[in-house]
């Protein structure tokens, strides 16, 4: 989840999603109850947030995204700090 960068398995995000469906709520975060990000931006904004926060997940993914667009320093550079943070991906 960009929210709070915490992940779960397909069962359970699908159970969530229909208990959402069902009672007619809010696609929300399982963990933080934060509404889902609607648009691309909206989650990279979310995800750097998490980066300020120092979270090691964002950071991984972050660097990973950068690395896919072909920035290979700055990719290596988040994730040498994401696993300075515990990440061991």
């Amino acid at each position: 989840q960009a929210c709070c960068s915490k992940e779960i398995c397909d069962g359970c995000f699908h159970a969530n999603y229909m208990r959402e469906f069902e009672e007619r709520l809010e696609n929300r975060c399982p963990f933080c109850r934060k509404d889902l990000p609607k648009t691309y931006e909206e989650c990279d904004k979310q995800k750097m947030k998490r980066v300020e926060a120092n979270d090691p997940v964002a950071m991984y993914e972050v660097g990973f995204n950068l690395f896919k667009k072909g920035n290979y320093s700055s990719a290596f550079g988040y994730w040498m700090k994401a696993a300075e943070l515990g990440d061991a991906a």
